[in-house]
């Protein structure tokens, strides 16, 4: 991915030093279970923000469920995700190892980086943020990857841990601008499907987009905000058809469908901060991710 973080700013009006006080013994009580089972800081995490998008998330129907939630992750970071989250971890401290944050690391720590990022440049997606909010703002152009040529050199395994290691990068930076700003911080997701086309295209892509995006609904509690599908092909019950069953259902809630942000955008650098198209952009995001 070409750029995970750019240009982050004040703090919002919501506080997470108040949400940490308010649920402390619940975090502690998780983050001693997730201690319990790996002492490495890159599957059990120190930053409270971590356990406090647990004991937030009104998908569990319980505290055992919550408890079982995050043993669960927690396993999977310990064994199936030790690569991708011991990289992630490693390529932030590299990252941010200055006071001006460096990219470099992180796309280069990237699962497969070598096959992988020539197709997925700043053309492609970016990571931004929201200049109030803080939230990230995460754009991917799915009808600009050659993804039949991306696809012939991974395997749908290979893509799904890539796909994670970005939720895992963007995770971890939302956590940790959390304490940083004293808001907390969501992923707002832009697809722009300007030149999508509704047959063809490979099936494996989109085979590791529905399957990592599932993967990630559970392994990352409390950190989607909206999603917006944006220049959609004018077939939109057939793009409703093919996209649906990319996202799982509590993300299909948060879905927008909308015309015009980023349809004039050649390169998505221009939306960060310093960018041309930056002001329109975060207008646009104000109206339809901050409106309601």
């Amino acid at each position: 991915i070409s750029s995970f973080t750019a240009g982050f700013s004040a703090p919002s009006a919501s506080s997470v030093q108040a949400l940490l006080g308010a649920n402390q013994e619940k975090i502690a009580s998780l983050k001693t279970i997730a201690q319990s089972i790996s002492s490495d800081a890159a599957v059990s995490p120190i930053n409270d923000v971590f356990y406090l998008r647990y004991a937030l998330e009104t998908s569990y129907e319980n505290d055992d469920e919550r408890t079982e939630a995050l043993k669960s992750n927690i396993q999977w970071r310990l064994t199936d995700g030790k690569d991708i989250v011991t990289s992630a971890h490693q390529a932030m401290q590299a990252a941010s190892s200055d006071s001006k944050w460096d990219n470099q690391p992180v796309q280069q720590a990237a699962p497969h980086a070598d096959r992988i990022n020539k197709y997925l440049t700043s053309v492609q997606c970016i990571t931004t943020s929201h200049p109030t909010s803080n939230d990230l703002i995460y754009c991917v152009r799915a009808g600009k990857i050659d993804d039949k040529a991306l696809m012939s050199s991974v395997s749908v395994d290979e893509m799904i841990d890539f796909f994670l290691y970005v939720k895992e990068v963007n995770a971890a930076v939302a956590d940790m601008r959390s304490l940083e700003t004293d808001s907390l911080i969501k992923v707002v997701t832009c697809n722009d499907l300007l030149g999508v086309k509704l047959v063809g295209g490979s099936k494996d892509f989109r085979s590791a987009l529905s399957l990592s995006s599932k993967k990630a609904t559970q392994l990352f509690p409390s950190l989607s905000g909206r999603t917006l599908l944006l220049n959609p092909p004018k077939l939109l019950s057939a793009l409703i058809k093919v996209f649906s069953p990319l996202f799982p259902k509590v993300v299909m809630d948060r879905i927008r469908f909308e015309r015009g942000p980023l349809k004039d955008t050649e390169d998505l650098l221009e939306i960060v901060n310093g960018g041309a198209g930056r002001e329109e952009f975060i207008q646009q995001m104000d109206e339809l991710v901050y409106s309601d």
